[in-house]
């Protein structure tokens, strides 16, 4: 075996490594809860303006934050009473993904049901 050669080995090995400890620390972040929103917060709605510009409505006990966020960072927009928020998102005519390229491919299937609400919304 040449110089290159074991130069390569030890290069894929070290890679091998890093990416193990890279599954068995993020599985394990997964597993612990850490990342996830805890105590009385939760995103309501979200509006992409553009690739980096978008407006959040979050919600913090019985308010929601109205933010802004975008490259210069994070900016409260305003604020809205949690009751004032309409109780249903407005209706998208605009068809799921997977119904769209199961029509082009010819395959059939099932319409997709509608998205159901997290159990802290109403319906």
């Amino acid at each position: 075996m040449g110089p290159y050669a074991g130069y390569l080995l030890e290069t894929f090995v070290t890679l091998l490594a890093v990416c193990g400890l890279a599954f068995v620390v993020l599985y394990g972040a997964r597993r612990l809860g850490i990342g996830r929103a805890r105590g009385p917060i939760q995103l309501v709605g979200q509006l992409p303006l553009d690739a980096r510009r978008a407006i959040y409505l979050v919600q913090v006990g019985g308010q929601v934050l109205v933010v802004g966020a975008s490259e210069a960072g994070i900016t409260k927009l305003g604020e809205i009473a949690a009751k004032d928020l309409p109780a249903t998102p407005p209706a998208s005519d605009v068809a799921p993904f997977g119904d769209i390229l199961a029509r082009v491919l010819g395959t059939k299937r099932a319409p997709s049901p509608p998205r159901s609400r997290g159990p802290e919304e109403p319906e």
